[in-house]
């Protein structure tokens, strides 16, 4: 799969990127509940097909990585809350 790397290279540009993704599916009607496990499921994809490019998303992939299915929906939520508030 092609990904734009330039995107998932530069942290403030991820966290902007799943912001607004957050924001699309907010703005069409998706419960929190339906946006945490599509992030979920994203974060799975990520963790098991791409290398981290940065310390952060390294951080993340061992988080994730080490998380049950619950911990990485809690881990996933609280990344959702983390871009919301900052943007």
């Amino acid at each position: 799969m092609d990904l734009n790397v330039s995107m998932i290279n530069d942290w403030e540009k991820w966290k902007k990127t799943l912001h607004n993704a957050v924001s699309v599916g907010e703005t069409v009607g998706l419960s929190e509940h339906t946006i945490t496990n599509i992030g979920t499921k994203v974060g799975e994809f990520l963790a098991s097909n791409v290398d981290p490019e940065n310390p952060q998303q390294r951080v993340l992939k061992e988080l994730f990585d080490s998380a049950n299915k619950a911990e990485q929906e809690i881990l996933t939520g609280v990344i959702i809350k983390m871009i919301e508030k900052e943007h």
